[in-house]
C-alpha cells in the first residue's frame, strides 16, 4: 500500500470519526429535549478502482422502530378520541345530578308523585295545589334546561370539529413543506434529522386529531394517508373540511387541487370523538330525555284528562293533533261520556258517545248515529243549548254555556293507547308546543293528508356519518297512508334498497334498515305539510334528529292551571250520583290519587339511545334511564383509561428505542475519540515516513 493510500484511508477515518463525535455530542446535548430522537451515522467501505480506500459516511439517520411508531400513532389516536368523549359525557352526566340525592333531576319527578299524594289527602288545600303545580313545573323546567345544555354541548362539539379540521390542514401543510426540506437534504447527503424530528412531532400531533397511516418515502420524508388510503401528504398536502348540517351527521371530506370533494372515513382521534359526541352520544342522551319527559307528560295527562276540577272548567281546549277531525275520530273504540255540570257540580246534561257503535245518546235517551265526517255536527246537536264543540287548527274544543262547566268520563274509549279526552288533550296538565307523542293512530287505509308533489329528503349515511347518498321522495298522488309508504319504500326513488318504513298498530311510522352494516337515515329537508299550517311528515311521525331531540324543550305546565291551581283536575265525575245531587265534589281527591299513582302505571317506551323498547312504569324507567346515563359515561371512561394505558406503554417502548442513553453515548463518544486518535496517528506515521524518505533522497 502506498503512503498516499495510507493518508487517504486515515483522512477518511478522521472525517468519519468527526461525524460520529458530532452525532454523539448532539445526542448528549439533547438528552432532555422533548421529541428529540437519537441519531447515528451510517458508514460503508470506500472502494476506488476496485481497491479499498478507507471509509465514508453515507448518511446520518434517526434511530426509530417503524412498528412502534405506527403502533404509537394508532394508540395516540384512540386515546385522544376517548379522552374527548369521556370528559364530555362526564359533564353531561353531571347535568342530571346525583341520582341518590334529593336535589337531582330524577328526584324532581319523585317530588311530583309525593306532592300529589299529599294533595289527595286534602284536595281543598290551596297550598298543596300550588305545591303540586310547582313540582310539575320544576320537573319540566329542569328537563328543558338539561336538554338545552345538551344541545349547547353538541353545538360546541360541532364548532370544535370545524376548528380541528382547520388545525389538521395546518399540520398537513407543515408536514408537506418539511418533506421538501428533508428530500433536499437527503439528496445532498446532508443531515436531515433535525427536520425529521420536527416532522415527527407534527405527525404525532396530527395523530391525536385523526387516525392516519404513515409510510417513509425513498427520497426522504413521509407519505401520510387516511384510514381508507386517501393520500393526505405526499409531494404536497391535500385539504380537508368538516361538513355538517343541523339535521344530518357530520363527516370529513378531502379536496385535491383537481377533482371533486370526497368524504373520508375517520375512526380515531379528537375529531372522531367530537363527531361521535355531536351525532351519537349527546343526541342519544337528548332523545332519551325527550322520550322520558314525553311519557311522563303522557301519564300525567292521562290521569288529568280522566279527572275534573271542582267546579268543572267552562272550556276544555284540546291540543293540535296534527290530523283533520274525521281522521282523528276514525279508529276510536269503546264509550265515553261528556257531562255539563253547574257550579255546584250537578249534572245538567250528559252525552254518551259509543265509538264502536257509532252512536250518541243524550241523557240516557235513544241513540242517534254519527260518522267521523259528521261527528262535530252530531255532537253539537246533542249538546244543544248546554254547550258547543269546535275544531280549529286541528284541535278540538268543548265549551259549556255559562255558568256551567264540562267534565268527561273517559269510560272505555280508546285509540292508539289513549282515551278520548286524552287523545285530543282536552284537559291536559302538561302542554306541548309541538308533537311529542308519535302514536298517531293512523292506519294504512287512512288518508295521509299531505299534498301530492311535496317533498321530503333523506340522507343515507354509514354508521360513522359518512354520507352514501341523498334521496328525495315526493308525496304520491295516492291519498292513503299505504300510498305514502309505497312511495317512501320505492327502490329507485325511495329508501327501499337500504331498508323500509312501516306503520305499527298504534300509527307510529318508523324505519328499519335492511343492510349489514345498517345504514342510518336522517331528514335533511322536509317541505311537506298536513293541510294548511299542519305538521310535516317528520314532525307528525317524529322522524329525524331535530324533531326528537326538541321534545324535551316543548313541554310545560298548562298556563291557565299554573296561574290558577284551582283548575287542577283533582276530582272524578260520578255519573252514578243521584239526580239533583253533585256529581263533582271539592273534597273528592280521586283525581289527585290518580296523578300520584301515574308513575306506577306501565308505559310503552320507544327504543332510544342505548335503551331498548320497554314496557315499564315511569319509576322503573327513571331508574334504567339514570343507570344508562352512568353506564355510558362509565364505559367511555373505561375506554379512555384502557387506550391511555396502551398509548403510554407504546410511548415508553418508543422512548427506550429513540431516547438518548447517556452511558451508551459516552461509550460511543469514547470510541469515536479513539478512532479519531488512531486516524490522526496514522497520518502522523505517514508523515514521518515521508520525512525519512525525503531525507534519504
Amino acid at each position: 500500500m502506498s503512503l498516499t493510500a495510507v493518508l487517504s484511508n486515515a483522512s477518511s477515518g478522521l472525517v468519519a470519526a468527526q461525524a460520529g463525535l458530532r452525532t454523539a455530542s448532539d445526542n448528549i446535548a439533547n438528552v432532555n429535549t422533548p421529541g428529540y430522537v437519537r441519531k447515528a451515522i451510517d458508514q460503508e467501505h470506500r472502494v476506488i478502482g476496485g481497491v479499498g480506500s478507507g471509509t465514508e459516511v453515507s448518511g446520518v439517520r434517526r434511530i426509530v422502530d417503524q412498528f412502534l411508531v405506527s403502533a404509537g400513532l394508532t394508540a395516540s389516536s384512540s386515546a385522544s378520541r376517548w379522552d374527548m368523549i369521556a370528559s364530555n359525557l362526564d359533564n353531561a352526566q353531571s347535568l342530571f345530578g346525583d341520582p341518590t340525592s334529593d336535589t337531582g333531576y330524577f328526584a324532581a319527578l319523585d317530588k311530583v308523585w309525593t306532592t300529589f299524594e299529599s294533595t289527595a289527602q286534602n284536595p281543598t288545600s290551596g297550598v298543596l295545589r300550588s305545591q303540586s303545580v310547582a313540582a310539575v313545573k320544576t320537573f319540566f323546567d329542569q328537563t328543558a334546561r338539561i336538554n338545552q345544555e345538551l344541545k349547547r354541548m353538541a353545538s360546541a362539539a360541532d364548532a370544535q370539529a370545524t376548528a380541528t379540521a382547520s388545525d389538521i390542514n395546518d399540520l398537513l401543510a407543515q408536514i408537506a413543506k418539511l418533506n421538501t426540506d428533508i428530500s433536499r437534504a437527503s439528496v445532498g447527503s446532508g443531515d436531515s434529522t433535525g427536520a425529521e424530528n420536527v416532522q415527527s412531532g407534527l405527525i404525532d400531533k396530527l395523530a391525536t386529531l385523526m387516525d392516519i397511516q404513515v409510510q417513509p418515502r425513498s427520497a426522504g420524508g413521509v407519505t401520510i394517508r387516511s384510514a381508507e388510503g386517501f393520500e393526505l401528504v405526499g409531494d404536497g398536502a391535500a385539504t380537508v373540511a368538516y361538513r355538517s348540517t343541523d339535521s344530518t351527521p357530520g363527516y370529513l371530506a378531502i379536496q385535491y387541487p383537481v377533482g371533486p370533494e370526497q368524504p373520508l372515513t375517520v375512526t380515531g382521534g379528537q375529531l372522531r370523538g367530537l363527531m361521535d359526541l355531536r351525532d351519537i352520544h349527546l343526541p342519544g342522551l337528548s332523545e332519551q330525555l325527550g322520550e322520558f319527559a314525553a311519557r311522563a307528560a303522557e301519564r300525567l295527562n292521562a290521569a288529568h284528562n280522566a279527572s275534573t276540577s271542582s267546579p268543572a272548567r267552562s272550556v276544555l281546549e284540546g291540543r293540535d293533533t296534527g290530523l283533520d277531525l274525521p281522521t282523528a275520530v276514525s279508529g276510536f273504540t269503546g264509550q265515553t261520556t261528556l257531562a255539563i255540570t253547574n257550579a255546584s257540580g250537578v249534572v245538567q246534561r250528559t252525552v254518551q258517545i259509543d265509538f264502536s257503535a257509532g252512536t250518541l245518546s243524550v241523557d240516557g235517551g235513544p241513540t242517534t248515529g254519527f260518522t267521523p265526517a259528521n261527528f262535530l255536527t252530531s255532537l253539537n246537536t246533542a249538546l244543544g243549548a248546554f254547550g258547543t264543540a269546535s275544531f280549529t287548527n286541528r284541535a278540538l274544543t268543548l265549551s259549556a254555556t255559562a255558568p256551567n262547566g264540562v267534565a268527561i268520563d273517559e269510560g272505555t274509549s280508546q285509540k292508539a293507547g289513549r282515551a278520548f279526552s286524552h287523545y285530543f288533550g282536552l284537559n291536559d296538565l302538561v302542554r306541548s308546543s309541538g308533537q311529542t307523542i308519535y302514536e298517531t293512530g293512523l292506519k294504512t287505509t287512512d288518508p295521509h293528508g299531505f299534498t301530492a308533489g311535496e317533498t321530503i329528503s333523506f340522507r343515507l349515511s354509514q354508521a360513522d356519518g359518512k354520507p352514501i347518498r341523498d334521496v328525495t321522495v315526493a308525496v304520491p298522488a295516492g291519498t292513503t297512508m299505504q300510498d305514502l309508504l309505497t312511495a317512501l319504500n320505492a327502490n329507485t326513488t325511495g329508501v327501499g334498497l337500504v331498508g323500509a318504513f312501516s306503520l305499527d298498530a298504534q300509527g307510529q311510522l318508523s324505519f328499519a334498515p335492511s343492510t349489514t352494516p345498517p345504514v342510518s337515515i336522517s331528514v335533511s329537508q322536509d317541505q311537506t305539510s298536513r293541510g294548511a299550517g299542519g305538521p310535516s311528515i317528520s314532525s307528525l311521525f317524529g322522524l329525524g334528529v331535530i324533531e326528537r331531540n326538541s321534545r324535551a324543550n316543548r313541554l310545560s305546565v298548562d298556563a291557565k292551571i299554573e296561574s290558577d291551581p284551582n283548575k287542577l283536575a283533582l276530582s272524578k265525575l260520578n255519573l252514578a250520583a243521584a239526580t239533583g245531587t253533585p256529581a263533582i265534589s271539592p273534597g273528592n281527591g280521586q283525581g289527585a290519587s290518580a296523578l300520584a299513582a301515574a308513575g306506577e302505571l306501565k308505559t310503552s317506551f320507544d327504543a332510544v339511545g342505548n335503551l331498548s323498547a320497554l314496557n315499564v312504569s315511569l319509576i322503573d324507567y327513571a331508574a334504567q334511564f339514570g343507570a344508562a346515563i352512568g353506564s355510558r359515561a362509565s364505559s367511555a371512561e373505561t375506554e379512555r383509561l384502557t387506550t391511555e394505558a396502551v398509548s403510554k406503554e407504546v410511548s415508553t417502548r418508543r422512548q427506550s428505542v429513540e431516547g438518548v442513553n447517556i452511558d451508551e453515548e459516552l461509550v460511543r463518544l469514547t470510541t469515536y475519540q479513539q478512532a479519531f486518535n488512531a486516524s490522526a496517528r496514522m497520518i502522523q506515521a505517514a508523515k514521518e515516513l515521508f520525512d525519512v524518505l525525503t531525507n534519504i533522497i
